[in-house]
């Protein structure tokens, strides 16, 4: 017992400091210590919480009671109790505190493993996986989920794609997340393996045939070194499991620090590569009679085992100059030059304009291209057949070719493995030089002593002539027209036509400044508008012509023609047609009952049709004749209408709902009705309207209506009103949730541009509600015109007629409003620092360049005033306002293009701003001045059209904002005018 709790166990003595218990016993109150009570070195303390500062030898004293203490209560305490304690310290604590316990516990307990993951940056770490290889990256994302989660960032695997060709079908969302390493794992789990075996099957192989028992030995030797690489497989994953870390890999690359360090100890076990290659040394079968006999010939079949390999996936892969690929490929087609386009050259439009019949133009993109993705893409291009030549178009100087980004072909590049790699396999599709195959690069390189050295490398590695030009002729791409090296023809001429050539290599540069903008506007549109043309074509043709209108009787005839074709590969028959014919034949005799009602029900169908209009001279057609054909043509576009409306309900709609019902929604509940349920009530309405076309068309007399119909459907036109209304929302529901959403995305993939729905996308679809209410509106004003005013139908028509026209004034006002706001959004967007535009019932009007002039003497009179250009201003004209903006333009270094930006200068309200002319003088012409309260700009145009149309559109809109600003009292415009 501690002196303090001993005195505070005496009696009659004054409790301690520290005897708080003491002092909760005996129930005191505290009251603060009188004068005669204050520390004097004699009377002590009456309650714990006071604390001598002036004495330091009784602080200390004190503070070592206290510590001591407190060390026996916190002995006394609870596991929980003490780490509430020790919790509470540690937030009063100070960083210097803190920071003294944490050298405390490095110097106790020091580390000596951490996850570099934890302690480095994130960026840091992911730099250190980059290294790793695909294989060893998956076996790296099985350690943790923090580890999963950096090993799957597609920072990490896009560059792994790309450089095998690979590219996602879509541009990933903000919160998708391992997209490119699912699309790796997909196109390599695409690829085929072929054995030697199989391969030699399909493709044929270099060696002799072998006689049948050397075959058979051959295949039971080839089956035992096939199970013993197995056996040594699995023997060195055991093996190199037990060693290596846990973020290393049994990767056949081997590519590891650590899996060096275990090569070169003899005592770990060998790697994957070194087993595989001591294996035939290892190796002893029992069936061979010795070692050396064993030997050689395992080394034999080892060798033409690996050369039927090369063969084989060469062959498959690699177009490798062989006397077998006269065998594989096919003679039937011409040979034809093959030109590789750089995208880097200026006005390549008018090189694959100007390519000849039998050149194969191919068009790469210089920037973000790989040789193996350039390599594919030449494949592609030359579908097998024999390349007589192949010519390269790209940027290059004497010495050297710039065939992609970041890689010039020069005399030292050459020699990389990647390179000759790629030239060996890229000529392997041209014939030989015997039979007159050449190499044709378009830069000159015959011109100096290393394009020369060059030249006789590709020419070694090819096995071709390889022709270059030797660029006596200078200016622009006009070396090209200079003398080639080599014999033959003047090879540019095997691939252009002489006009598109001269006229390229003269102009090349002064083309590509008017072709910049263009590229930049529509070449991202140019191949999605082919692809769409394309399919559009196809499909009207399908849905219009080649309609099978019974999807029953399209099943039954592929049945059908199915079990046909089963029946003929079963009876392997001489003359398949017949045998065919024959099966058809008997099929029709069995089923007759089903083909009498398919016939019925075929004619049923075609009885509905609509017939062809007549061709009948115009003199000879009278009214009836006309009233006929413009009916008969209403009900067949009204049919085409319903199908198309019918394709949505049953494309989307349907598997949309059915998903949504067995909770596996692709979208959710809100947007499906959204999208569809406008478009479902037009289904309804349209299919009631196209009943009563068909009945009266099919009961068509002179006197016979069709107004009351019309009348009919147009009172049912608030399901279109709706459906427009929410049309803007809809558009923007599918584009948000095709983001968002992947299940979505790839239902629209699978769903979108397919023969059901006319190869017409959803959006285009939707399209279909504005189109059908214009062709509404024409053949009823067509059908009005041929009826007379005592025909019955005549009232019914012309009130169907009206309403139709006072709705398709609603959606053109619709479709305006659209149009402006997209305008007012490409306005917005193109003026820098601009207050905001969109405000109540603003739009754009028309926009005109002009330039800022500044007299220099206005006191003279004004035919002898001199103007000269300040600046160049931007004029948007807004039907409340007038915004100026300050227009510059810049050049971009080794270029023609220029660049075109708007600063935003100042805003006139137009009910203020004054407008005059100024007469055109030998000093100025095509001028205005245009004056606001404040101050005025002096203008002029550069063209005299220009200015008369831009100043009455000037006028016209100053006209009507004045008279809106007299009837209203004000007008709200931009704020910062003048």
């Amino acid at each position: 017992m501690t002196s303090v709790e001993w005195s505070a166990l005496q009696p009659g003595s004054r409790p301690s400091p520290d005897s708080i218990k003491q002092w909760q016993l005996n129930g005191k109150e505290h009251t603060p210590f009188s004068a005669e009570e204050s520390w004097s070195g004699v009377t002590t303390p009456r309650f714990s919480a006071w604390t001598p500062v002036t004495n330091k030898s009784s602080n200390q004293q004190l503070f070592q009671e206290r510590t001591t203490l407190i060390l026996h209560w916190f002995d006394l305490w609870t596991d929980k109790q003490r780490k509430y304690v020790l919790h509470q310290l540690l937030r009063r604590c100070s960083k210097s505190q803190l920071k003294f316990i944490s050298d405390y516990f490095m110097e106790a307990v020091p580390i000596t493993r951490l996850d570099f993951t934890t302690a480095l940056p994130r960026f840091l770490s992911i730099y250190i996986l980059s290294f790793l290889n695909p294989m060893d990256l998956c076996a790296a994302a099985q350690v943790c989920w923090h580890w999963r989660f950096l090993a799957e960032q597609d920072c990490l695997w896009s560059p792994k794609c790309v450089r095998r060709g690979w590219f996602l079908p879509y541009s990933p969302s903000d919160k998708e997340y391992g997209a490119w390493k699912k699309h790796y794992v997909a196109c390599a789990g695409s690829l085929d393996f072929l054995s030697p075996r199989e391969a030699a099957d399909i493709y044929g192989t270099l060696n002799e045939t072998l006689t049948e028992p050397e075959e058979q030995k051959e295949r039971k030797t080839e089956n035992i070194i096939r199970q013993t690489i197995r056996e040594k497989i699995v023997e060195h994953k055991r093996a190199a499991l037990k060693t290596r870390r846990a973020w290393l890999a049994n990767s056949l690359s081997g590519g590891t620090y650590a899996s060096s360090v275990r090569q070169k100890s003899s005592m770990l076990p060998l790697s994957l590569t070194t087993a595989l290659l001591q294996l035939g040394d290892k190796y002893r079968p029992e069936n061979l009679s010795s070692m050396k006999e064993h030997r050689a010939q395992l080394n034999s079949t080892l060798s033409s085992t690996v050369k039927k390999t090369w063969a084989t996936s060469s062959m498959k892969t690699l177009p490798i100059s062989l006397p077998l690929k006269s065998h594989i490929r096919s003679n039937d087609h011409p040979p034809v030059h093959l030109l590789l386009v750089s995208s880097r050259i200026p006005a390549y439009e008018l090189v694959l304009c100007g390519a000849l019949v039998h050149v194969v133009p191919l068009l790469y993109d210089y920037s973000g291209m790989t040789l193996e993705a350039l390599l594919s893409l030449v494949e592609r291009a030359i579908e097998g057949r024999t390349v007589q030549s192949i010519g390269i178009m790209a940027e290059g100087s004497t010495e050297e070719i710039c065939l992609i980004e970041g890689l010039s072909i020069t005399e030292k590049t050459i020699l990389k493995p990647c390179v000759r790699e790629f030239w060996k396999r890229l000529c392997g599709w041209v014939v030989p030089a015997s039979d007159t195959g050449t190499l044709d690069v378009f830069a000159p390189l015959a011109a100096s002593v290393a394009g020369v050295e060059l030249i006789s490398i590709l020419a070694t590695l090819s096995g071709l002539s390889v022709r270059a030009p030797t660029g006596i002729c200078t200016g622009s791409y006009q070396h090209i027209l200079s003398d080639w090296s080599g014999n033959g023809d003047f090879p540019p001429l095997l691939y252009l036509r002489e006009g598109p050539l001269l006229s390229w290599c003269r102009q090349a540069e002064w083309i590509e400044q008017s072709l910049v903008n263009l590229r930049k506007q529509l070449g991202p549109q140019l191949q999605l508008l082919s692809q769409e043309s394309r399919g559009r074509t196809l499909g009207l043709f399908l849905w219009d012509h080649i309609t099978l209108p019974l999807f029953t009787l399209k099943s039954e005839v592929t049945q059908v023609l199915i079990e046909g074709l089963v029946a003929l590969i079963k009876e392997k028959s001489d003359n398949p047609l017949e045998f065919l014919g024959t099966f058809l034949l008997k099929i029709c005799a069995e089923g007759a009952v089903k083909k009498h009602d398919l016939i019925t029900v075929t004619k049923s169908v075609s009885n509905r049709l609509p017939s062809s209009i007549p061709v009948v001279p115009e003199g000879l057609l009278s009214d009836a004749d006309w009233r006929d054909a413009i009916c008969r043509e209403l009900l067949k576009s009204e049919r085409a209408y319903v199908r198309l409306l019918q394709a949505i309900h049953t494309v989307y709609y349907i598997p949309l709902r059915a998903a949504l019902d067995s909770n596996r929604a692709i979208i959710s509940s809100a947007n499906l009705l959204m999208l569809f349920s406008p478009l479902l009530d037009i289904l309804e309405c349209n299919n009631i309207f196209l009943q009563d076309l068909t009945e009266k068309v099919e009961e068509w007399s002179l006197l016979q209506c069709v107004g009351g119909a019309c009348v009919r459907f147009c009172t049912k036109l608030r399901a279109y009103t709706n459906f427009f209304n929410n049309y803007p929302t809809a558009i923007r529901t599918i584009d948000k949730c095709r983001e968002v959403l992947p299940a979505f995305r790839a239902f629209l993939k699978r769903h979108n541009r397919t023969l059901a729905t006319r190869m017409l996308s959803i959006q285009e679809l939707f399209l279909s509600p504005s189109l059908r209410v214009e062709e509404y509106v024409t053949l009823l004003e067509a059908l009005m015109l041929h009826t007379p005013p005592e025909h019955p139908d005549h009232t019914h028509l012309s009130s169907a007629f009206n309403t139709l026209v006072n709705y398709r004034s609603f959606i053109r006002k619709l479709k305006k409003t659209s149009d402006r706001d997209l305008k007012m959004l490409e306005a917005q967007r193109t003026i820098q620092s601009c207050p905001t535009l969109q405000e109540g019932g603003r739009y754009l009007i028309t926009t005109q360049d002009v330039a800022l002039l500044s007299c220099l003497n206005e006191d003279i009179v004004p035919s002898l005033r001199m103007y000269e250009c300040v600046s160049e201003l931007g004029l948007f004209l807004f039907n409340d306002a007038l915004v100026l903006t300050e227009r510059r333009v810049s050049h971009m270094p080794f270029r023609l293009a220029v660049n075109t930006s708007h600063t935003f200068l100042a805003s006139i309200a137009l009910h203020s701003l004054s407008l005059s002319e100024i007469v055109d003088t030998k000093y100025v012409q095509n001028a205005f001045r245009l004056e606001s309260p404040k101050r005025q700009w002096i203008c002029a145009t550069d063209r005299e059209e220009d200015k008369i149309r831009w100043l009455g559109a000037l006028r016209s809109a100053i006209n009507s904002a004045k008279h809106n600003y007299g009837s209203n009292g004000s007008i709200k415009f931009m704020s910062a005018g003048y």
